[in-house]
């Protein structure tokens, strides 16, 4: 799995940290780590949640080409 490099770049442009992004859907800021590495894949829930939080949809965070 690659690395997820949009979540990392649209939690900075909102000055987010992994910590509140992850308190924000509930998660461990571990957890959240794991899914910008690409060591977790995260389930549909999950993704619906970080997007709602950034402001983005899942094509714009989760889509791979």
């Amino acid at each position: 799995m690659a690395k997820n490099l949009r979540i990392k770049a649209a939690r900075a442009a909102l000055d987010m940290t992994q910590k509140e992004l992850a308190e924000a859907v509930g998660v461990s800021r571990q957890t959240m780590n794991a899914i910008e590495k690409g060591d977790y894949n995260p389930t549909i829930n999950l993704c619906i949640s970080i997007c709602k939080v950034l402001g983005k949809t899942l094509d714009e965070l989760f889509w791979e080409e």
